[in-house]
């Protein structure tokens, strides 16, 4: 394969210190939106350089709990020029999807680094510093790659629940046999806590916690779905119908840009015996309370309560008042040069999804490279 960027100087690497020679672009993220966006970069006659926090390219997926399996059929899982390697109406498994991301990287050369966790972003006189604990990376421009799930969001009073009673979050949670025997809370009712609970309904008692969520119509894995509506939802609903180009997006993403329940619905949880409960509002004795004033008791408690962005570390002035990087499809108007990829509901509902990312990728990309006049 002929690679269309220079390779990497030999004072690249996270070894060195002062920094590291200038790059035109610099992705920070090597999950699959960094991944895709250095893929395009590929296509340009650019200088860029992957950063990514991991030991391993993949190794967010396989973080996740042990059971995971992907929401869609790997028809759609490949990114821009990759398809995934499996039947197309099979569902892979997390462990798949990770091994794949590092297929990606190898397939097309992709310089990437990893194990380089960057804890400050900031100018650097036209252009921007990175600085990891090892170097500083200098670049013209910066794509940060990263999901709107870095940092689990956990309530405050979480804290005072008994000593006794285990706590996890979703991103800490692998499988049941990390839970004491006794009745379970999550909390949180959406896609991780449907899954979760079902997974859990096998060996404890389990009561789901949170608002009602809409949910996908009919079983999503039947043959039907699979070949119509999984293809409607993920080619026309979610990257054009559900876009910020759109009104009834432009709702949605108001909205927080809410995924229906896809593959667990709320009548097989009550077959299986979960029970819903309300709101949890603080805690009683230790003890978890709902909000209509009963207390929750649980020997463990798994909190699917969602993410923050986590990015603090980003020293520019980039964000809303609420934290929230303000861009444009991707594009912040406020510094010149900086770019995401991976938000959740960055240009559609299924921007921070595996189908959805390259598109934004692509776009972001050939941005970023425009911007640099080349």
């Amino acid at each position: 394969m002929t690679l269309s960027h220079p390779p990497l100087p030999a004072d690249a690497s996270v070894d060195a210190r002062p920094p590291t020679a200038l790059h035109d672009v610099l992705v920070i993220g090597g999950g699959q939106a960094g991944l895709a966006v250095a893929h395009r970069l590929g296509q340009h006659s650019v200088r860029y350089l992957v950063l990514d926090a991991a030991e391993q390219i993949g190794d967010a997926w396989r973080a996740r709990w042990d059971s995971l399996r992907l929401f869609t059929p790997a028809r759609y899982d490949g990114l821009d020029g990759l398809p995934f390697p499996a039947a197309p109406t099979s569902w892979p498994r997390k462990d798949e999807m990770a091994d794949y991301l590092e297929l990606y990287a190898q397939q097309f050369a992709l310089p990437v680094q990893s194990g380089v966790r960057v804890d400050s972003l900031r100018r650097d006189g036209d252009g921007f510093v990175a600085h990891s604990a090892d170097a500083d990376y200098r670049a013209r421009a910066v794509v940060v790659a990263m999901s709107s799930h870095q940092t689990p969001r956990v309530p405050e009073f979480a804290a005072e629940l008994a000593p006794g009673i285990r706590q996890l979050d979703a991103a800490s949670y692998r499988n049941p046999d990390q839970l004491p025997p006794g009745p379970v809370l999550v909390v949180g009712a959406g896609n991780s806590g449907a899954e979760i609970s079902k997974e859990l309904s096998a060996t404890h008692t389990v009561m789901l916690s949170g608002r009602e969520v809409t949910e996908i119509p009919l079983g999503f894995t039947s043959p039907l779905n699979r070949h119509l509506l999984v293809h409607l939802l993920n080619r026309v609903v979610f990257p054009h119908l559900l876009s910020v180009r759109t009104p009834l997006g432009r709702r949605a993403r108001a909205a927080h840009g809410t995924v229906p329940l896809i593959r667990v619905k709320s009548a097989e949880l009550g077959r299986l015996g979960v029970r819903r409960v309300g709101r949890v509002a603080g805690t009683r004795d230790g003890l978890p309370v709902l909000a209509d004033g009963s207390v929750a008791v649980a020997a463990s408690v798994i909190w699917c309560t969602g993410y923050d962005p986590g990015f603090s570390w980003i020293e520019l002035p980039a964000f809303d008042p609420d934290g929230a990087p303000a861009h444009t499809r991707g594009i912040v108007p406020a510094v010149p040069g900086l770019y995401f990829v991976g938000l959740e509901f960055l240009s559609s509902l299924s921007s921070a999804m595996v189908h959805g990312v390259s598109a934004d990728a692509n776009r972001v990309a050939d941005a970023a490279v425009a911007g640099l006049g080349m």
